[in-house]
Order: structure tokens, then C-alpha cells, then sequence
């Protein structure tokens, strides 16, 4: 986990949050990543993290089963090209339900597919560096969305 919020720390305009005690965020995030482009350091007043990392269950994101320790997800927004590539649907077509809770696999986000997101239970050999030019790719695309903002 720690890699991999380096590893985005060190992309260009990068702005990582890792709330913790008196980070003025929720307990519920304290331990968590969120992934943002931001060159000037502050988060966007207009759209979503393009990444995170999760360290336990959500009230409403059970699915993967978080909680025992070791475990861990990384969720990324891929876009609906990149949703269908990685999983083979479209996002919010119905199918069947996939083991979110199964690790080292590219998986459609148990809330948030039909968005675009996709993630990895405690990536590892297999996807580690799928996650990484995912994560990447995301953030290429957040920088993109900001330049067409600002013109």
C-alpha cells in the first residue's frame, strides 16, 4: 500500500490525503489514500478522487470484506473504454456478481462500477503493475478534464 501511494505522490501535480487523527477528516477515513490532481496543493472544488485506497469495510461497501487485517482495495475511476476493456461489461450492465472479496484481481468496483471504477483487493504479482498504469492513466485523465476546465 505504501508503494503505491509513493509511487502517485510522485506523479506530477499529485495530491495524495491520508486522513488521520486531528486531519480535520472523518474517523471513517483515517487510514485510507485519496488520489487527486492538484498542482497547486488544494483539493479540486469540482470533482471526485481519480483513485483510492480503502482499509476497511463502509456502511454501504461491505463486499470485499475489508475488515480482517492484511486486507486492503485500491479503487480507480477508468472511464466506461476503459471499465469494458479491463472487465469485459459495460458498466451498469446487469451480469453476474463477481467475488469482490477475492484478492490480486481487477474487479468491478462493488459500488461504484456502473461509474467507470474498478479495483484490486490487496494487489500483488498479478496486478500491481496494472494498478500502477491505472492509477497513472486516471491521473493523466483528471489533468486533462483540469486543462479543458481552465480554457
Amino acid at each position: 500500500m505504501e508503494q503505491i501511494i509513493a509511487a502517485v505522490r510522485g506523479f506530477d501535480g499529485a495530491l495524495v490525503l491520508t486522513p488521520g487523527p486531528g486531519s480535520g477528516f472523518p474517523e471513517l477515513a483515517w487510514g485510507d489514500a485519496f488520489f487527486y490532481y492538484a498542482p497547486d496543493g488544494r483539493v479540486p472544488r469540482h470533482g471526485q478522487p481519480y483513485g483510492t485506497i480503502v482499509t476497511k469495510d463502509y456502511p454501504d461497501d461491505t463486499a470485499s470484506d475489508l475488515d480482517p487485517p492484511g486486507r486492503w482495495r485500491v479503487n480507480v475511476q477508468v472511464g466506461r473504454a476503459g471499465f469494458r476493456r479491463l472487465t469485459g461489461r459495460t458498466p451498469g450492465a446487469a451480469g453476474p456478481r463477481p467475488d469482490y472479496a477475492v484478492a490480486d484481481t481487477v474487479l468491478p468496483h462493488p459500488v461504484y462500477g456502473a461509474l467507470g471504477w474498478v479495483c484490486v483487493v490487496v494487489p500483488g504479482e498479478r496486478t500491481g503493475d496494472t494498478v500502477l498504469r491505472l492509477l497513472r492513466d486516471a491521473h493523466d485523465a483528471a489533468r486533462d478534464r483540469a486543462a479543458r476546465r481552465s480554457r
